[in-house]
């Protein structure tokens, strides 16, 4: 009889062939990848992603088992749920279709929800590799949509607010017995909204759940050049804006939102009076637009 492979490895992909051509063939690289499984999830790609896919099943046949996925459905969040509902592992890792990962990643992954039975979902490093210089204006302050993470040496569990980031991410199969991502948040295409993990692990701390950051659990992320602007960044902050009104559904919720989006506001008033670098001027204005986002939202214009 088969046994179940130790890890489902998901990755969703949208028109980036070349790059996920760059992640698959990295796998063979994988401590413990001939145990395991990796779903590709094509959410309705119009590039040559099915045929890289098939290039690299044939190619790495021998080491990697690859299963081709297609979800016409356009969303990450869509993409998500299609591929844990494929995944036969008790144990699922997320890894971006632009990520590379280190040998020890999966091994690291597996022992750790091993070792901590207690321990739902986990999350790594994760290193930028950056397609051209990185800007000056580009602070630790703004590393957080570029989902540049790192808390460490030494496994930490997760603090309020903070929770694994999908390009790096693995939880045992059984969360999503009573959770799936969201399909009201998440990228749909080209559409920058977000929120759809933060939804999920506030779901899993809610039910006081244990989350860690594990930091041998480390990949490398793609960071192209059209991201590397001030447009991308700010446009990237007002959909999260808009993200945080959609997962803001009730009532109660919703005043919530309005009363922190004053204090958010004053907070900024005050924050930009020592605003004296390029970076440090940069995030007060991306902060204004993810207010501004949230007050679109919530007016229903979006």
């Amino acid at each position: 009889m088969k046994s179940n492979p130790i890890c489902s490895i998901i990755i969703c992909t949208y028109n980036r062939a070349d790059l996920l051509k760059q992640t698959l063939l990295s796998l063979k690289h994988v401590k413990g990848i001939e145990d395991s499984e990796v779903i590709v999830v094509d959410n309705n790609s119009k590039d040559h992603t099915k045929d890289i896919v098939h290039q690299c099943t044939s190619e790495l046949r021998d080491s990697v088992k690859i299963t081709y996925v297609f979800q016409i459905q356009q969303g990450l969040s869509i993409a998500r749920n299609t591929g844990v509902k494929a995944a036969q592992s008790d144990v699922i890792a997320f890894l971006d279709d632009d990520a590379v990962p280190e040998p020890i990643w999966l091994n690291t992954i597996v022992d750790t929800f091993m070792q901590y039975p207690e321990i739902l979902a986990i999350g790594g490093k994760i290193e930028p590799v950056f397609e051209q210089s990185r800007p000056p204006w580009l602070i630790s302050a703004l590393e957080k949509p570029y989902t540049i993470v790192d808390l460490g040496k030494h496994l930490t569990y997760y603090k309020k607010n903070m929770h694994p980031y999908g390009a790096n991410m693995a939880m045992r199969k059984s969360l999503f017995d009573k959770y799936q991502f969201p399909l009201e948040l998440g990228r749909k295409g080209n559409m920058l909204l977000s929120g759809e993990e933060s939804w999920l692990f506030e779901q899993v701390r809610s039910n006081s759940g244990k989350m860690a950051y594990v930091p041998n659990m480390k990949v490398r992320h793609f960071i192209p050049a059209e991201r590397l602007t001030k447009k991308w960044i700010k446009q990237r902050y007002y959909y999260q804006g808009v993200s945080r009104a959609y997962a803001s559904s009730s009532v109660a919720a919703k005043i919530h939102l309005k009363i922190t989006l004053f204090l958010r506001s004053v907070y900024i008033l005050l924050s930009s009076l020592f605003a004296h670098s390029e970076g440090s001027r940069l995030l007060i204005t991306c902060r204004k637009e993810s207010v501004r986002g949230t007050k679109v939202a919530l007016k229903g214009e979006v």
